[in-house]
C-alpha cells in the first residue's frame, strides 16, 4: 500500500491515515465522537457553527494569474498573496502533530479534462465526504498519482481577522498559482467540494475553452442528455434522478467543444427537508451505510426526523454516486437536445414550464432566478427576489456574461431547447398559494423529453403579456388551470401587480450585466413595465 509524507506541504509530527475506507472512517468518526449512526446504517455528524457556506468568508489570490481575468466584486473577493502564505504557514503549524486524514482523488468524469487532488482533512468525516464526492482512482492509477491541486481543510482552525486579512474567523480561498483551496474555522463540507468546482469554472473556460456549469444533467435511452440548471432548492437533485433516464451527475458539469458533457464529481450532496420515501425514493435509498447526513435530528433509536429543522433548513446527505441505481457509466453524456433552468418563483407568477428563446434563454441564465422565502435565512419575513449569475455566482470566478456567452454559443450549434420550470408556488405568493406538485412537475419534464408539447406556434403555445415567454397550452398529465399562473390566483389585477413587482426586481438586477451584454441579450428580459 502507498504511504505518503506532508512534510513538503509544512505539515510535520503528523499520524497520517491515507486513503482509508469509508468503513473506516465512519467508524473512526463514531469512535472520537464526532459522530453517530443513523437507523439506516449511514453517518450523522453536526457540522459545527457553519451549517452552510459563507458567501462573504470566500477569497481569492490576487496575482499575476488572477487580477486581470477575475471579476472582482462582493463575490469574488481579493485576497493578497502575501496574506495567504502567512495565513498557510499557521494553518499547516495548526496542523502538526495532529492525526491527519489524507485522499487522493480527482474532478472530472472525461478522462480529457482528468484534475487530481490531494485532500488533506483534519476531521475523519471531512475525508469520507472527500471519498463521496470526488472521483475515486483505481489502485493503478494510485501508484503514478501526482496531486494538481490541494485542498486544506481545518475546521478546527480559527483566523484572527486583524492579523490575517480574513473577515472573521472561518474562511475558504482559492490561490491559482500555488493551485491550494485552503479552508479554515468551518466544518461544513460543502465549502470543500464548492472549493475545487470553483478552481475549474476558472480553468476550465480560460485553458480548456469548456463551458463549466452549476446544473445536473441525465441521458435518455436514445443517448440525448438533459440538463438541469438550478440553484439550492429548485429541485435540480430531484428532478434529473430519475428512474426512466440515467444520472450524469446532479450538481456540476462541463460542457466540450466535442458536444460532450461530464460530471465534475463522483457523488450526489442532496437536501433533505422533507425527505419522503414517496416523493424521491431514490435519494431516500440513497441513504445507507457509506452516506453521511449533515445537521439532522435522530430520535432514541436513531431514526431521522427529515421535517425537524432545528439545526438548519439546509439539512443535508451526501453518497457515492452508486448509491442511485441508474447512472451513466462514466458520468459523461453526449448530444445535449435539451436545458431546464429551475427556479422556486415564491411569488408565483412565473409559468411552471415556459419555452424560451436563445435571447431569453441567455437573459435568464445572467439573471439566475429564484426567491428566498421566510425561515430559509435570518431575517426573511416575506418573498425576496434572489438572482445568482449563471445559477451559481458564488463559484463563478469569471463575468457571468462569459459563461452567457459560451452557453448561448453551444445552444446554438447544439439546437438545443431551453425551458424555464417554476418548481415554486401556485395559486398565489408563499403564504397564500401552495408549492408546485413535484408530480405535475415530473410530468412536464417527461412531456418535454418525449416530444409531446407541440410546435412552437399559436395553436400549441401563449406568450406570457408580462414575461414574454411562451407557455405550453395543454401538457399530458398536468390540469390545463395550472399551466396558466394568472388562472390558478382567481384574481386578475392582484396577479399582475405582482408579476410586475417581480420584473421591476428583474430589470434592476440586469442593470449590472447590461454594459457587458449585447442588444439581443437585454431583450430577452420581461418587456412590460409597471406603472
Amino acid at each position: 500500500m502507498k504511504t505518503i509524507a506532508l512534510e513538503s506541504y509544512g505539515i510535520k509530527n503528523s499520524k497520517i491515515n491515507y486513503q482509508l475506507s469509508p468503513e473506516d472512517l465512519h467508524r473512526i468518526t463514531i469512535e472520537k465522537g464526532q459522530g453517530v449512526q443513523a437507523s439506516s446504517g449511514a453517518l450523522a455528524v453536526n457540522t459545527g457553527e457553519f451549517t452552510g457556506r459563507s458567501p462573504k468568508d470566500r477569497f481569492i489570490v490576487n496575482d499575476a494569474i488572477t487580477e486581470d481575468k477575475i471579476w472582482w466584486g462582493n463575490i469574488n473577493i481579493p485576497f493578497s498573496p502575501e496574506n495567504f502564505d502567512k495565513l498557510y504557514d499557521k494553518v499547516t503549524a495548526y496542523l502538526s502533530g495532529k492525526e491527519i486524514f489524507v485522499r487522493d482523488c480527482y474532478a472530472c468524469a472525461d478522462q480529457n479534462y482528468k484534475t487530481n487532488i490531494r485532500v488533506i482533512n483534519e476531521y475523519p468525516w471531512s475525508n469520507m465526504f472527500a471519498y463521496n464526492m470526488f472521483l475515486r482512482p483505481t489502485a493503478e492509477e494510485l501508484e503514478s498519482f501526482e496531486a494538481e491541486w490541494t485542498v486544506v481543510n481545518a475546521p478546527g482552525f480559527k483566523a484572527n481577522a486583524e492579523a490575517d486579512g480574513t473577515r472573521q474567523h472561518n474562511f475558504a480561498i482559492l490561490n491559482f498559482s500555488k493551485k491550494i483551496a485552503l479552508i479554515g474555522g468551518t466544518g461544513y463540507t460543502g465549502e470543500i467540494k464548492k472549493g475545487i468546482f470553483s478552481a475549474l469554472n476558472f480553468i476550465l473556460p480560460v485553458e480548456k475553452n469548456t463551458l463549466p456549469m452549476h446544473c445536473s444533467a441525465n441521458v435518455g435511452a436514445a443517448g440525448d442528455t438533459a440538463i438541469f440548471f438550478g440553484l439550492s432548492g429548485t429541485g435540480k437533485t430531484t428532478l434529473s434522478t430519475d428512474p426512466n433516464r440515467s444520472l450524469i451527475g446532479d450538481d456540476e458539469h462541463g460542457w466540450t467543444n466535442e458536444n460532450t458533457v461530464f460530471n465534475f464529481e463522483g457523488g450526489c450532496y442532496a437536501k433533505v427537508i422533507n425527505l419522503s420515501k414517496d416523493q424521491e425514493p431514490e435519494i431516500y435509498d440513497a441513504i445507507k451505510p457509506g452516506a453521511i447526513l449533515e445537521n439532522v435530528i435522530l430520535d432514541d433509536k436513531g431514526v431521522v426526523d427529515f421535517a425537524d429543522t432545528s439545526i438548519t433548513q439546509n439539512t443535508r446527505v451526501s453518497y457515492p454516486i452508486h448509491h442511485i441505481e441508474n447512472i451513466k457509466v462514466p458520468s459523461v453524456g453526449k448530444n445535449p437536445k435539451n436545458i431546464f433552468f429551475l427556479t422556486a418563483d415564491a411569488f408565483g407568477v412565473i409559468p411552471p414550464i415556459s419555452k424560451l428563446t436563445p435571447s431569453q434563454a441567455a437573459y435568464h441564465f445572467i439573471s439566475g432566478y429564484t426567491a428566498k422565502v421566510a425561515g430559509t435565512e435570518a431575517g426573511v419575513k416575506e418573498p425576496q427576489p434572489s438572482f445568482s449569475a449563471c445559477f451559481g455566482a458564488p463559484f463563478m470566478p469569471l463575468h457571468p456574461a462569459k459563461y452567457a456567452e459560451m452557453l448561448s454559443n453551444k445552444m446554438i450549434e447544439a439546437g438545443v431547447n431551453v425551458w424555464l420550470i417554476n418548481t415554486g408556488w401556485t395559486g398565489g405568493p408563499y403564504g397564500v398559494g401552495k408549492r408546485m406538485e413535484l408530480k405535475y412537475t415530473r410530468a412536464m419534464i417527461n412531456a418535454v423529453l418525449n416530444g409531446d408539447l407541440g410546435l412552437y406556434d399559436y395553436d400549441h403555445y401563449h406568450i406570457h403579456s408580462v414575461f414574454g415567454v411562451a407557455q405550453p397550452r395543454t401538457c399530458p398529465g398536468v390540469p390545463t388551470s395550472v399551466l396558466s399562473p394568472r388562472q390558478t390566483w382567481n384574481d386578475d389585477e392582484a396577479y399582475y401587480t405582482m408579476a410586475f413587482k417581480l420584473t421591476n426586481a428583474f430589470r434592476e438586477n440586469f442593470k449590472k450585466f447590461e454594459a457587458h451584454c449585447t442588444e439581443e441579450i437585454r431583450r430577452g428580459g420581461p418587456q412590460r413595465y409597471a406603472f
